[in-house]
């Protein structure tokens, strides 16, 4: 196993096992070899994904709730951060979310081949998702390289039960995202965010934003994909 899993894995008092670690190498090399036949990636050195996939996906560990929880993945892609978060904590129940079709079978087939009873995936939108009856009912929302904030907060947030948390895993741009998403943030009933700094070789520019979920979403969001056409609220 990795030793920066574990060290990161430590920092939330998390102890990976060895099961634990092979199946994180394992979804590594399903994500690889099937990276060769669709774009879910752009890390295909493997030394580069254990750091900046695994290990970046389980710095998340520190601001999930200590016990049992929902936690759902919108934009799933590639299945990071929702799928070593869904190996380090097999108490969780993740529901990953991806609408391309080819994206989400492979997410489907990595948590089967991977006994993953505590996965499932969902091919709609996160909009749709938000309208059905899984409405405000996640203890927390994660998000990696899906979109700006303004529109993140949209998409993810309707998701979450008040009390809950959102996670967003976001770079350099952060401080200029946030500067003009704080509108809709309100709107959608999220509260003050917070940055906080991500301690990962070569990752200098990492950070998680956390917002809490202070209010109900009102009904009118999030806003189906053709009314608000890539445009976030104002």
């Amino acid at each position: 196993m990795n030793p920066l899993w574990l060290e990161v894995a430590g920092r939330a008092n998390v102890t990976l096992s060895e099961a634990q670690g092979n199946l994180l190498g394992k979804y590594l090399d399903l994500l690889i070899d099937a990276n060769k036949r669709m774009n879910l990636t752009r890390i295909i050195d493997r030394e580069s994904a254990e750091r900046l996939h695994i290990a970046d996906a389980l710095t998340l560990l520190p601001y999930l709730p200590p016990n049992p929880h929902r936690l759902v993945d919108v934009g799933s892609g590639g299945g990071v951060p929702g799928i070593p978060l869904a190996i380090a904590r097999p108490d969780a129940i993740v529901l990953l979310i991806e609408s391309t079709q080819k994206k989400a079978a492979f997410l489907k087939d990595v948590a089967e081949k991977l006994g993953l009873t505590n996965v499932a995936v969902s091919e709609w939108r996160a909009e749709e998702v938000a309208r059905s009856n899984s409405r405000e009912s996640f203890d927390v929302a994660t998000a990696r390289a899906v979109g700006a904030m303004d529109m993140l907060v949209e998409w993810c947030l309707p998701l979450v039960r008040v009390g809950g948390t959102m996670l967003a895993m976001k770079g350099e741009k952060v401080t200029a995202e946030l500067t003009v998403s704080g509108k809709a943030t309100k709107w959608v009933g999220g509260g003050k965010a917070t940055v906080h700094p991500v301690e990962l070789p070569g990752a200098d520019h990492h950070v998680i934003v956390e917002i809490p979920k202070i209010e109900r979403t009102h009904n009118a969001y999030p806003r189906p994909a053709s009314e608000a056409k890539g445009k976030a609220i104002r």
